[in-house]
């Protein structure tokens, strides 16, 4: 493959440009704000639970209000007409097989729907795909039979050569990478029962993240929240009130 060819040859400067970032990039906090809750009035319509890396964690917002949990819950009670009990369980650097560790030694509440953020960190801590993708179903198994969650959201990753952060050529080559992330765990998820991904093609764009060039902006919490939202309004939830 030539993205294969590309990054042996350019693997000197490759590295050395990962490295000098891991050194001098700002890292930002895990924003302020409650973790689980209840959104809406009415009778209860949906448990949500968002967990995954700092995305789901919500850095580069200012607080959890403007991130992506919290506000996705109170999306989904608009749209349904009825309160929505949400859980938050994510921590900043975390991979695809750490995430599954966090939940094994957690406390998860109970949910009917899970949208689990993962990826990045897989990605530039050179994960095998398969391996992560693996992780990927193991966590979307412990969630069905220790959770009762019933349908899992694996969002795509965001195409990492958007992150205003990362020099070039290791701009282009994330880029790569995230893109063979997002086809490769599409093409999984439809072998997969209860569990579905959500393409997030035209929702960046390098105007919309945070002051460390590498997580989203609230702007583009909010374009995610919105494509989530809708997934699970129209995809998802209409079939577990069918079963």
């Amino acid at each position: 493959m030539i993205h294969v060819a590309a990054k042996v040859l350019l693997a000197p400067v490759i590295y050395a440009q990962a490295k000098r970032l891991r050194a001098t990039a700002r890292e930002l906090p895990e924003p302020p704000g409650p973790r689980e809750g209840v959104a809406g009035d009415g009778e209860l319509a949906l448990r949500l639970l968002v967990a995954g890396d700092s995305s789901a964690a919500g850095v580069g917002a200012r607080a959890q209000d403007e991130a992506l949990a919290l506000p996705l819950a109170r999306d989904l009670a608009q749209r349904l007409r009825g309160a929505v009990r949400w859980q938050l369980f994510a921590e900043s650097g975390i991979t695809s097989e750490g995430l599954l560790h966090k939940l094994m030694h957690g406390h998860v509440h109970p949910a009917d729907v899970a949208v689990v953020v993962v990826g990045v960190n897989d990605i530039t801590k050179e994960v095998p795909l398969q391996h992560a993708l693996r992780k990927r179903g193991e966590i979307a198994a412990w969630l069905r039979t220790h959770a009762q969650v019933a349908h899992v959201v694996f969002p795509a990753a965001p195409d990492m050569d958007h992150f205003p952060a990362l020099p070039q050529p290791l701009s282009w080559l994330a880029g790569k990478l995230s893109r063979r992330n997002n086809e490769a765990q599409a093409r999984w998820a439809e072998t997969q029962s209860g569990v579905s991904h959500v393409a997030m093609d035209g929702v960046t764009h390098r105007a919309l993240f945070a002051e460390d060039g590498f997580h989203p902006a609230p702007a583009l919490y909010a374009r995610v929240r919105d494509r989530l939202a809708a997934h699970l309004h129209e995809r998802v939830v209409p079939h577990l009130n069918a079963k």
